[in-house]
């Protein structure tokens, strides 16, 4: 492969996801290629503890709301480099809607951050770009960054 057309970054809108970003700005802007940004509400964190449809509708609108301001900022920062941008929010398991995402819009890279879980939880659960690294069938760009 020569170069990228569609390159898929996965944000939550912190600094890590930002670093991530940058990183997938400049693959963007070099090869010419779409940047697509993707920020996926966690759908096994929404509702544990919450009572009612109602609370978990809200926390999910909430979540969304969060998940738009931050693929905007990847969106609106593309276009100010001149970068074709898309930006998506999907509720779901991060590293399943990841790779469906990249699989529906034909990506040729994904970029993601390596924070996220910590602890027991990741162990228990691995991360989200440990997920996508050992399933993705193209090239994943894991950026770390000290959070």
């Amino acid at each position: 492969m020569t170069g990228y057309e569609t390159i898929v970054v996965a944000t939550d809108g912190s600094d890590c996801a930002r670093a991530a970003g940058e990183h997938a700005l400049e693959l963007a802007a070099t090869y010419d290629a779409t940047l697509h940004a993707l920020y996926v509400v966690d759908a096994t964190d929404l509702g544990l503890t919450t009572p009612s449809e109602v609370e978990v509708e809200e926390i999910r609108d909430s979540l969304r709301a969060r998940g738009q301001r931050a693929v905007d900022e990847v969106v609106e920062t593309a276009a100010d480099a001149g970068i074709d941008g898309v930006g998506e929010v999907r509720v779901g398991i991060p590293h399943e809607e990841i790779l469906a995402y990249a699989d529906a819009v034909g990506a040729d890279l994904l970029v993601l951050g390596t924070h996220g879980r910590a602890g027991l939880r990741r162990y228990l659960l691995g991360s989200v770009a440990e997920r996508v690294v050992r399933i993705a069938d193209p090239p994943v760009l894991t950026v770390h960054e000290e959070c």
